[in-house]
């Protein structure tokens, strides 16, 4: 296994070289996929699941709809993932609208259909700006649900983190609390929300440090080709868009494949950042498309499986 290089050679490198010459490949990549709503949509997800999994990825995973509106698609998209494409693949799993013995029978359903990995997130009302309400009969936090889940089967459990607090945590350290009692509760890894600088997870993964955790937080990587889009999605997590990125794709919404260009330069840069810093596992938040995901890992030196042999 290739040894992960000095970090002042590294940051040396990132700025006097070649970005993307000659780097070992030595990075572990999981994907986020959506479950589909339609046949086309499906397809879609399918073709994205083929493409990525000869990467041999550490694990894809499936989300989750609100109040369980996407449960039985996930379950479905989850279970052929694991039967058809072989790939270690992690279910959505949220505290919205459920009670404990609703969430257990699902939780038994994917223990059953092969799943042993559980993404348990506390979740958010289906109105934006709505707070969220806990069931009466059900967990009201995300760290109870990860507590309720290892009753239940010994499942892998990842939880998120929020490099730039969660939107309705009362401060960063409060957030941070927050993921210390998930981890504390028996999760395996945190995996974060989207971020668009390398700085804002270093400074993150140092307030970590300073709170005693240890515990892997994978990065989590939005490529984005819909400004919109990701505006909104900012918005629900407490993500900032930097002002720069909308200069960079003004003029472009009739032009799809420079969107995709940009898009694909723009994360592909902040991959190569956090890899300077020493990460070595990253999380791509794929929207059902592979060619953008494929491509930045490929530009990190990842290469198919079998053609590495």
């Amino acid at each position: 296994m290739t040894d992960i290089l000095d970090p002042i050679h590294e940051a040396q490198t990132a700025t006097d070289t070649p970005l993307f010459a000659s780097l070992p490949g030595d990075i572990r990549a999981s994907f986020e996929f959506f479950p589909p709503k339609s046949e086309k949509m499906e397809a879609q997800l399918w073709d994205a699941v083929q493409q990525l999994a000869p990467l041999d990825p550490s694990f894809v995973s499936v989300t989750y709809g609100a109040g369980g509106s996407t449960r039985e698609r996930t379950h479905n998209t989850v279970a052929r993932i694991i039967r058809e494409a072989d790939l270690p693949a992690a279910a959505h799993l949220t505290c919205v609208d459920a009670s404990k013995a609703e969430i257990r029978e699902v939780a038994e359903q994917y223990w059953e259909a092969g799943v042993r990995h559980i993404v348990a997130l506390r979740g958010d009302a289906g109105e934006p700006g709505a707070p969220f309400q806990p069931h009466p009969e059900g967990y009201a936090t995300a760290a109870d649900l990860v507590r309720g889940l290892k009753d239940i089967a010994d499942f892998e459990i990842s939880v998120a983190a929020y490099p730039e607090t969660h939107p309705d945590a009362s401060c960063p350290d409060s957030d941070i609390d927050n993921l210390a009692r998930k981890l504390d509760a028996g999760a395996t890894r945190a995996i974060s929300q989207f971020f668009f600088s390398a700085d804002t997870f270093f400074r993150f993964q140092d307030k970590l440090a300073a709170r005693g955790i240890t515990t892997p937080v994978l990065p989590g990587i939005l490529p984005v080709t819909n400004v919109a889009q990701a505006r909104k999605f900012a918005g629900a997590c407490g993500a900032k868009i930097p002002e720069w990125m909308d200069g960079l794709f003004e003029g472009l919404d009739e032009r799809p494949a420079s969107r995709q260009l940009v898009a694909a330069t723009i994360a592909a840069e902040l991959c190569r950042r956090l890899y300077a810093g020493g990460v070595r596992d990253l999380h791509f938040y794929t929207l059902n498309r592979a060619d953008l995901a494929y491509a930045i890992c490929h530009m990190l030196g990842m290469r198919p499986k079998d053609a590495a042999k």
